[in-house]
């Protein structure tokens, strides 16, 4: 997800053209990047990976080292979340700055000692992350310890003297060879290494995101809109909070240099629009429609947000009853889901989570669909339902056994609720029509629409 300046802003650019843009707010985030601030400080200083059990697993320092302990401030953050979600983004210590992501079960904490936009290392930060997706299939602590070399590699070019540099993954690959078996046993036997001889075709291009002399047999334009709805949910079933994240990820595979033109049945429904910066920006304020010249392969074209709550339809509802009494070892847990508005679709996957309250000892439920674990030690009760049949609701009801002794709960524990909806965009978005120019093949075209819950609490 890529993010362009702000009207009227002038910063200068801290690096060459495929630099990732970011939204600069302010007088002071602009003064951040000028010329002479960037000769005297980094922006990144270091990167460390963390796993959830807290071990450090890889570290990588631009110019001088950075002691671990510096990482004692994050854990100390961490230990005070109620999750990983809940850890702050931005951490200041007395000497530096920890600026962090959680992706894939993998904290990617970067150590700045000096003031900077924090939206530009969080960028930064998904970006590298995407990239070891894009490489390895995966990110995840096994496949980056398994290619441990190539990771190193790829920090080094995406990464220069502090400040980001070749961050596209057309570019990269050209610089450094993704890994395969064969390339493996190779470079084991000759001594050679994944890294490019030549200079990236899009280095020095006004399109760096697409290299050159791209050809392929079957020419395919895959789009997935995929939104989240977070939401907060009152007791009595009203909507207090609902808002959609969307976005619209690519998979490309069109020979030569296609311009691309996707337009919608409703752009207007669209707020605070990312743009990847291959779009045309002054096309889609003017007409609405994006144009574009795309990157070979997989990349995030927009995201976008819905904040007008009307315009928010929530597709599931949640009956529920959960009581504690007064001087009582016990009380009583009943919740049932249901669908609502999902336009004909259905509703799957769904998993409820519960934090209970801390002098719950265990709970014998019996759940009509799915099954239910409660961990006594978290106290978190989980309830794997799957797909929602209207015809026969899911339930889940039973006893709750508390401490003897123990005073009444002060609060009822909020319901989490992850559910998934195919083939549905929850605000209504559609794709109008897909329009290439510049070359005389007709590509394959095909849009996938998915819905899901971001955020999604109910209070009880």
């Amino acid at each position: 997800m890529l993010m362009r300046c702000g009207p009227g802003c002038h910063c200068p650019s801290p690096s060459p053209s495929n630099l990732i843009p970011k939204r600069v707010t302010s007088k002071e985030s602009c003064q951040a990047t000028d010329g002479k601030h960037r000769q005297s400080q980094k922006m990144i200083h270091s990167l460390f990976l963390i796993n959830c059990s807290g071990d450090i697993f890889l570290e990588k320092h631009w110019k001088s080292v950075v002691s671990q302990s510096v990482c004692d401030y994050f854990f100390e953050a961490q230990e005070k979340a109620i999750d990983v979600e809940n850890v702050p983004p931005v951490i200041s210590t007395p000497h530096h700055y920890l600026i962090s992501i959680y992706r894939d079960k993998i904290f990617f904490v970067s150590v700045i000692q000096t003031e900077v936009p924090p939206l530009f290392v969080i960028e930064f930060l998904h970006r590298v992350a995407d990239t070891f997706q894009d490489y390895f299939g995966e990110c995840s602590e096994t496949a980056i310890k398994d290619n441990v070399v190539i990771v190193y590699e790829l920090l080094e070019e995406m990464l220069d003297n502090g400040f980001p540099l070749a961050t596209e993954s057309n570019i990269l690959k050209e610089l450094i060879k993704p890994p395969t078996i064969l390339r493996s046993v190779v470079n084991s036997i000759t001594g050679s290494s994944n890294v490019g001889d030549t200079l990236p075709t899009g280095q020095l291009s006004n399109i760096p995101w697409r290299r050159a002399g791209v050809k392929y047999t079957n020419n395919e334009a895959y789009f997935d809109v995929i939104e989240e709805i977070d939401a907060i949910i009152d007791k009595s079933g009203s909507t207090v909070f609902a808002e959609i994240q969307g976005v619209i990820d690519s998979c490309i595979k069109l020979s030569g240099m296609p311009d691309l033109s996707l337009s919608f049945m409703n752009p207007r429904l669209l707020d605070d629009v990312s743009f990847h910066p291959c779009i045309r920006f002054k096309r889609w304020e003017s007409e609405r429609v994006l144009s574009f010249i795309p990157p070979d392969g997989n990349f995030r074209l927009i995201s976008y947000r819905v904040s007008s709550q009307n315009l928010v339809a929530i597709p599931v509802y949640v009956k529920h009853m959960i009581s504690f009494k007064e001087n009582s070892s016990s009380g009583r847990f009943d919740v049932t889901i249901g669908p609502k508005q999902n336009m004909g679709k259905t509703v799957e996957g769904v998993v409820m989570t519960v934090h209970m309250p801390k002098a719950v000892l265990n709970m014998n439920l019996t759940a009509t669909q799915g099954s239910y674990t409660f961990d006594p030690v978290t106290k978190v009760l989980t309830w794997d339902v799957g797909k929602i049949t209207p015809q026969k609701l899911p339930n889940l009801k039973g006893i709750v056994n508390l401490q003897s002794g123990a005073p009444k709960p002060e609060e009822n524990p909020s319901l989490n609720i992850q559910f998934k909806i195919q083939q549905l965009a929850i605000s209504g978005l559609k794709v109008n029509r897909l329009d290439m120019y510049g070359e005389k093949y007709k590509p394959f075209k095909g849009v996938k629409y998915i819905t899901k819950a971001g955020k999604f609490q109910v209070r009880t």
